[in-house]
């Protein structure tokens, strides 16, 4: 016999809430590699024609849509593929290119490359050495005339 947990059922109820139908449509991973962020978001069975991706400030929307592959008069058995139209903001921090910003759609997997900004990335700032020239001081191997008044 199963005991009732609270603490698990508590985190089934809250998964399900949290879940939102862009995260179960539009599944993503996100990481960094190198100079560059790339997202990589599952649009199985969507058309290339019907992905459309805005930049609004730092916010970037991808919106696509899957169609129904089947006829009108089909009697459904068992429905869990998503159809529709289906969309996703991103919100970028400082620091990014947005404005090289690429995609690419290949075996139904969107791939976002986003790189850092050249003025983002991390840099060394040379020191300068200079010495302070103080009146009156001498400096060595310096010599001074004086001039008959």
């Amino acid at each position: 016999m199963a005991m009732f947990d609270p603490f698990r059922e508590m985190d089934r109820l809250l998964g399900d809430v949290t879940r939102t139908p862009a995260s179960v449509a539009m599944p993503m991973d996100l990481y960094r590699s190198g100079d560059t962020f790339v997202a990589h978001i599952d649009l199985p069975g969507v058309e290339p024609g019907s992905i459309d991706i805005d930049m609004d400030g730092a916010t970037v929307t991808i919106r696509a849509e899957r169609t129904p592959s089947v006829d009108e008069d089909t009697q459904w058995l068992t429905r869990e593929r998503a159809v529709g139209t289906f969309a996703r903001q991103l919100t970028l921090g400082r620091g990014l290119a947005t404005d090289q910003i690429s995609a690419d759609y290949r075996d139904g997997v969107l791939t976002l490359t986003i790189p850092v900004a050249e003025a983002a990335k991390p840099r060394k700032i040379a020191v300068q050495h200079s010495t302070r020239d103080v009146p009156g001081e001498i400096t060595e191997g310096a010599t001074t005339e004086e001039q008959p008044a």
